[in-house]
């Protein structure tokens, strides 16, 4: 079955999708996007990633191109035409299509919108969780307003491939003070061997993610010590246990840090208490 898109209004093929050259998002990375969990067909907290859209938007000065009920009904809409059931689905706001000039367009021009959806194997998120995933560390090198979910992501991109080539999963950002700050696509956590659940707030150096916010309040309902705090690479390879969040893989165990074992060396009982309840604190749509 071929992939839908939608596109500026329309519902495209994935072959025949596609946006204008002059697009500011094509030319600029002038845009803001969000990433939806898919689960038995359902957006998971998407109430979450359309304040965060919103807040996005207004931050970068981008129009909010429909009522956020719209574009949640796009968003079900994606995901029903391409029969995901378990999955992701992407959505992009540009500023729009204007003649190239690194200043907002003289005239008003109407945002661009983009939405797909696609399949991702259950099994092979509950595969990497099973035998936890690899961790590298690198300089923080992006830009200071992270906060914002820009679409101006070539730092993580090449964090990212670095990891590959390195053999691991994920980068982690280490700030100019020694302290991890997120990874390149998602937020960073430890365990201490006190059992304390440790995270770096969310007020500078990292996005503050929609799956990293759920997750502080399972650990209040769980009854588990929590710390919103700084760390250190070194305090993370002394640490008990360590994981990853994001929408696309929910809380994945980290095994090691730059070729040291955390732990055990294997997914830490807390990391997988946290990946099989998360959801019980989600909200479906």
């Amino acid at each position: 079955m071929s992939r839908i898109a939608y596109v500026n209004g329309r519902y495209q093929d994935m072959r025949d999708a596609s946006v204008n050259i002059e697009d500011r998002g094509y030319q600029f990375a002038d845009g803001v996007y969000e990433v939806c969990e898919v689960r038995t067909g359902k957006l998971v907290d998407m109430p979450r990633h359309l304040t965060r859209l919103q807040r996005s938007l207004r931050e970068l000065r981008i129009a909010l191109p429909m009522p956020l009920s719209s574009l949640a009904v796009i968003l079900h809409e994606v995901v029903r035409r391409n029969r995901v059931r378990f999955g992701i689905v992407y959505l992009q706001i540009s500023r729009g299509v204007a003649r190239r000039d690194h200043g907002f367009p003289l005239k008003p021009v109407r945002p661009s919108v983009v939405v797909t959806a696609r399949t991702i194997d259950p099994a092979k998120g509950a595969a990497n969780a099973a035998r936890g995933i690899k961790v590298i560390t690198v300089p923080e090198n992006r830009w200071p307003r992270v906060d914002i979910k820009s679409t101006a992501l070539l730092p993580n991109v090449l964090a990212k491939q670095a990891a590959r080539e390195a053999g691991a999963y994920e980068a982690w950002y280490v700030d100019g003070d020694g302290f991890v700050t997120e990874g390149s696509s998602s937020n960073a956590w430890i365990v201490t061997k006190e059992g304390r659940v440790v995270t770096r707030p969310d007020s500078s150096g990292i996005l503050s993610g929609v799956t990293r916010g759920v997750l502080i309040e399972a650990l209040e309902a769980l009854q588990i010590r929590f710390e919103e705090r700084p760390f250190t690479p070194a305090e993370a390879v002394d640490a008990a246990e360590a994981f990853i969040t994001a929408s696309s893989m929910i809380v994945m165990p980290v095994v090691t840090i730059d070729g040291h074992a955390i732990g055990s060396g294997k997914p830490g009982p807390v990391a997988r208490r946290l990946r099989e309840q998360f959801h019980r604190f989600s909200a479906f749509s």
